[in-house]
């Protein structure tokens, strides 16, 4: 009976005691929390990370292009020879790869 009256008594810093908590908790491992927000920063970092590498490739693949539309003779030989592995007769091919 004493326990019940206490509580009546001290109900109003039971209540901010139980929104305190749970205020915490959701802070720090709530959907937007703490936790959550350092595995979307990491996510992020990883995603510019992969930009970078695909825009470089594409920067690649675009120096590749113009040099063959531009019919650089040295390029369309390289990738002649590559590709079909062509050599003339007395020509030694050391491959590097």
């Amino acid at each position: 009976m004493r326990l019940i009256e206490s509580f009546k008594k001290k109900k109003l810093i039971l209540l901010n005691i139980f929104l305190t908590l749970y205020i915490g908790i959701n802070l720090i491992g709530g959907e937007r929390g703490l936790i959550s927000y350092i595995e979307k920063k990491k996510t992020y970092k990883k995603l510019v990370e992969k930009e970078g590498n695909l825009k470089e490739e594409l920067e690649n693949l675009k120096h590749k292009i113009n040099l063959i539309t531009s019919n650089d003779l040295d390029y369309l030989d390289m990738l002649y020879r590559e590709k079909l592995r062509y050599g003339v007769k007395d020509e030694i091919l050391i491959k590097l790869k």
